[in-house]
């Protein structure tokens, strides 16, 4: 596997540390509008990067079908909102600023169960990275150094307030700064674990890479829709979280577009 693959699974999981070490900068617990700034934002890069980066790809791969060329993408799609809900329901995690945990009854720690649930996000993000590198590395027209490059800057850019956001309320709730860097860091480690075993397994399924693309696609929805747009809605005056969604989305497609 080349140095630049490997770089571009790593770059993701470093924009979670950067973010996580915020918590070594700032003294008192996450404002709620930064918050929800961040989260819009996040959520805005994910969609756009599902749709550029994945499943237009996804479709484009798929012109000898005709007017079946969606049917890939649409197959792939709902095998990633179905892998994600199965996930959600075996796997025992707390959501931010929420006091009932989801899954399966589990007597795990509350700071354990929230790194869990930003845990289980970062999962499709890792897989998106990983089948993207997976198309360029099989030679896929379709697919550039520069497209790859472009959705895993735009993750990691998308991280780092993740980082942060895991970090911070660990640290608010008493818990030592070096183990909420800690406990923040090893949420994001899970993507480039999920993006090399990706990539392993694309290698011997390359036909199937427009349904692979757009599994990531459904997943990463699933979890914007199931989880950060409600975060980014909650209390009043909501609207930072909207605005910050519309520059997460118009960065990912600019990043798309200029390096792809």
């Amino acid at each position: 596997m080349s140095g630049n693959i490997l770089v571009g699974l790593m770059i993701p999981f470093l924009g979670t540390s950067l973010g996580a070490a915020c918590v070594f900068l700032m003294k008192s617990k996450m404002n709620r509008r930064l918050e929800r700034a961040l989260t819009g934002f996040a959520a805005g890069v994910m969609v756009a990067a599902s749709i550029w980066s994945l499943l237009v790809p996804a479709m484009e791969q798929s012109e000898g079908l005709k007017r079946l060329a969606f049917l890939p993408a649409f197959i792939g799609f709902w095998a990633g909102i179905l892998f994600l809900l199965l996930l959600d329901s075996v796997i025992p995690h707390l959501h931010l600023n929420s006091d009932v945990a989801e899954g399966p009854k589990s007597k795990l720690q509350r700071m354990t169960m929230m790194v869990l649930a930003v845990t289980l996000h970062n999962i499709p993000e890792g897989m998106a990275v990983g089948v993207i590198y997976a198309a360029f590395k099989s030679g896929n027209a379709n697919i550039s150094a520069g497209a790859a490059l472009a959705l895993s800057l735009g993750i990691a850019i998308q991280n780092f307030p993740e980082g942060a956001i895991v970090s911070m309320p660990l640290a608010a709730e008493g818990r030592s700064k070096k183990r909420a860097f800690i406990y923040g860091v090893l949420s994001g480690a899970v993507e480039p674990i999920f993006g090399l075993l990706t990539i392993l397994a694309v290698g011997f399924i390359v036909p199937a890479m427009p349904y692979l693309l757009s599994f990531a696609a459904g997943a990463m929805l699933y979890v914007v829709v199931e989880e950060l747009i409600p975060e980014m809605s909650e209390d009043e005056h909501s609207n930072i979280g909207v605005v910050m969604f519309a520059v997460g989305f118009t960065l990912m497609m600019a990043l798309d577009v200029a390096l792809g």
